[in-house]
C-alpha cells in the first residue's frame, strides 16, 4: 500500500507540510525584525538564534524520558498547541507597541523547547506508523517535503516581510501550528510511549536518562554519526546566521534576496532527500554519507565570499550543495538510527542525539555572534566554511562508512 494511503502516516505528513512551511517563514521574519524593528546588531541576532537552541542542553535529556513515558500523538498536539500561542505574542506586541529584544528571546527560547518535544515524538511515533522497513521511503518522504517547505517558506518569508510586514509572517506561522494540532488529532495513537512497556520502565529519571546514554556511546555507528552531525551543525548557523546584517544592512539588497537565497538550500535540501534512496540502495547509506560530503567540501569553501555581483550567485549555487549533501544524510541516517534503536528507548536515544546535534547549532549562532562583533560577518563565515569542509573526517573514523 502506497504510504500516502495509510491514515496514520497521511495525517502525520499533512500536518508537518503546513507547519513546516510556517516555520520556514518564521526563520527568515524573526531576525529581520530584530534587525529591521529593533536595530539589533550581529551579538543580538546570533544570540537569538542560539537561544531557540541551547534550551536543547537544558531540556533534551529529560525531554527523552518524558517522551518514551507519554502518549506521543497527544504530546505533538500540546506542543504545536505551545507554539501557536508563544508565537501569536509577537504580533500582538508589536501591534500593541510593546514589543522588545527580551521578548524575541523568550519567543526563541519557548518555541525551541517545543519543538525540541514535538520532534522527538515525531521520530519516536515514524517507526510504529509505517513499519520499520519502510523507514527510509517514509523519511524520503517527510524530508523531502520539508525541503520544499523550506524553498517556499523561506522565498514567501522574504517577501511577506517586506510586503506586509515580519509580524504578519509570524502570525501565519502561528496558524500553521493551529492547523497542523488539527491533524495530529486524527492519528492514531501507536502502541508505544505509555501503551507499552519501555526499557527501563520504574528506574528513576536519571537512571534512565543514563540507559540512553550508555546506548548511544556504546554504538561506534551512532557515534560517528553524532560526530558529523554536530559538525555540520556547528557549521551550518555560523555561514547563515549574520546573512540578514551581511545581505540586508551591509550590501543593501531587499529582504526578498535573503529569503531567496535561504530557498537556494531548500532546493538542494529537496534534491537531497529524493536521491537518498537511490545513494542507499546502490551505495549503502555509510559510502553515500562520505561520497555526497566529500563532494560538498568545495562548495563550503566558495559560501564566504558571498558578495554583489557573481559572488552572490556562485555562493547561492555553493548553499544548494551543501543542502543537497545535507538532505541526503537526513534520509539515509535518521533511517539507519531510527532501525537501531529499540521502540522503548528512541525517546531517550533520540534525545541524547539532539542534544549533541542541536546542542551544536546554538553554539554555531553563539558563535557567530562573537565573531561578527569582534572580526566581522567574514570571520564567521570562512570558520563556518572550514568546520563544514572537515565534517567528512568522523565517517572515515567509523564503521559507519561500512554501514550497508
Amino acid at each position: 500500500m502506497p504510504l500516502l494511503r495509510q491514515r496514520g502516516f497521511r495525517n502525520l505528513y499533512t500536518a508537518g507540510a503546513v507547519s513546516g512551511l510556517g516555520s520556514q517563514i518564521s526563520q527568515v521574519a524573526l531576525p529581520l525584525l530584530a534587525v529591521t524593528a529593533l536595530g539589533a546588531g550581529p551579538g543580538e541576532v546570533g544570540l537569538l538564534s542560539a537561544l531557540g537552541t541551547l534550551t536543547v542542553l537544558v531540556l533534551g535529556l529529560p525531554a527523552g524520558v518524558w517522551v518514551d513515558r507519554a502518549r506521543r500523538r497527544r504530546l505533538m498536539v500540546v506542543m504545536d498547541l505551545v507554539r501557536a500561542i508563544v508565537l501569536l505574542s509577537v504580533p500582538v506586541a508589536w501591534w500593541a507597541g510593546w514589543l522588545g529584544m527580551g521578548q524575541l528571546y523568550a519567543v526563541a527560547m519557548l518555541g525551541g523547547a517545543a519543538t525540541l518535544v514535538f520532534d522527538l515524538a515525531a521520530v519516536s511515533v515514524l517507526p510504529a506508523l509505517v513499519g520499520r522497513d519502510r523507514l527510509t521511503a517514509a523519511n524520503a518522504l517527510l524530508v523531502g517535503t520539508s525541503a520544499g517547505m523550506d524553498v517556499t517558506g523561506k522565498s514567501v518569508g522574504g517577501v511577506l516581510a517586506q510586503a506586509v510586514g515580519a509580524p504578519v509572517a509570524l502570525l501565519l506561522d502561528a496558524v500553521s501550528y493551529l492547523w497542523s494540532a488539527a491533524w495530529l488529532r486524527h492519528v492514531p495513537e501507536p502502541p508505544s510511549g505509555r501503551a507499552a512497556p519501555t526499557e527501563g520502565q520504574g528506574l528513576g529519571l536519571g537512571r534512565q536518562i543514563a540507559e540512553g546514554v550508555r546506548f548511544l556511546l556504546g554504538n561506534p555507528v551512532l557515534v560517528g554519526m553524532s560526530a558529523m552531525g554536530a559538525m555540520a551543525n556547528l557549521a551550518f548557523p555560523l555561514c547563515s546566521v549574520l546573512l540578514p546584517v551581511l545581505l540586508v544592512r551591509e550590501l543593501g539588497y531587499p529582504e526578498w534576496v535573503l529569503g531567496a537565497y535561504l530557498a537556494t538550500g531548500g532546493l538542494g535540501g529537496l534534491a537531497g532527500s529524493f536521491s537518498a534512496h537511490l545513494f542507499g540502495r546502490r551505495l549503502g547509506p555509510g559510502r553515500a554519507t562520505l561520497l555526497v560530503s566529500l563532494a560538498a567540501v568545495p562548495a563550503a569553501l566558495v559560501v564566504p565570499f558571498l558578495d554583489r555581483g557573481p559572488w552572490l550567485w556562485a555562493a547561492a549555487a555553493a548553499w544548494f550543495v551543501l543542502a543537497f549533501r545535507t538532505g541526503v544524510n537526513n534520509v539515509l541516517l535518521v533511517s539507519v538510527r531510527q532501525r537501531m534503536i529499540p521502540d522503548g528507548m528512541l525517546g531517550r536515544v533520540n534525545a541524547t542525539l539532539r542534544l549533541v546535534l542541536t546542542g551544536a547549532v546554538g553554539l554555531g549562532g553563539l558563535l557567530a555572534g562573537v565573531l561578527g562583533e569582534v572580526w566581522g560577518v567574514r570571520a564567521a563565515l570562512w570558520t563556518g566554511a572550514v568546520i563544514m569542509a572537515l565534517s567528512w573526517l568522523p565517517v572515515v573514523l567509523s564503521p559507519l562508512r561500512h554501514q550497508r
